[in-house]
């Protein structure tokens, strides 16, 4: 299964150039600072667009609206969207989580004991993860922050779950790909400090054993 793993497009996204493939995720951010619908009907519109027979999403913390009125998550329509939940795409289950652990923005959960209980319920047998944040220590550079921007909490359940993908974004300048002995790790933020997608998406060829970067 071919994936393309995107993230941070903050309301550019009709800007990229999308590589073909089976899988595209999206690891959250779409809009920016967007507190409307306009601009999660237009990038609902351009999933639809795409020829990605599988298409699936998160938020981030710049999705105010949804984490505000949870009902507005059925405007994708084009995409399944994972919200601290799973899905099973051809071979794969694929969980997702918007949380970071800021206080002042959406999805955000500064307390550490609640986002262990949302961690934990990460089935054992996930194959791919995507989060909006990073996990702590792991393409978690940020200009805004003095040192690693990561979640702890999230990097022990990427530990214990072991998935073979986990994609993220959020820490603009952590944009990359890291190897452990288990998974392979994508910082797939797109937009950087000048305003623009300055970033391109990756693509992996994924089955149940391994990643190959493409």
């Amino acid at each position: 299964m071919k994936v393309v793993c995107i993230s941070d497009t903050h309301e550019l996204h009709r800007e990229l150039a999308v590589p073909a493939g089976d899988l595209l995720l999206h690891a959250g951010d779409f809009t920016f600072f967007g507190k409307g619908t306009r601009a999660i009907k237009d990038f609902n519109a351009w999933l639809g667009e795409l020829p990605h027979p599988h298409k699936v999403i998160t938020c981030g913390n710049h999705e105010y609206a949804i984490d505000t009125n949870p009902d507005l998550r059925k405007l994708i329509t084009n995409a399944t969207i994972l919200i601290n939940e799973s899905v099973i795409v051809g071979p794969a289950k694929i969980w997702g989580s918007p949380l970071t652990q800021h206080h002042d923005t959406a999805f955000g959960r500064s307390n550490a004991s609640d986002r262990i209980q949302v961690y934990n319920n990460i089935p054992l047998d996930t194959d791919i993860v995507i989060t909006h944040g990073p996990p702590y220590g792991v393409l978690d550079a940020d200009e805004t922050y003095p040192g690693p921007s990561g979640d702890r909490e999230l990097r022990a359940a990427i530990i214990r779950v072991k998935p073979i993908l986990h994609v993220f974004g959020h820490a603009h300048s952590g944009y990359g790909v890291r190897q452990s002995k288990d998974t392979t790790f994508v910082n797939a933020a797109l937009f950087g400090w000048s305003g623009e997608l300055e970033n391109r998406p990756f693509v992996f060829e994924v089955t149940r054993f391994k990643t190959h970067r493409l």
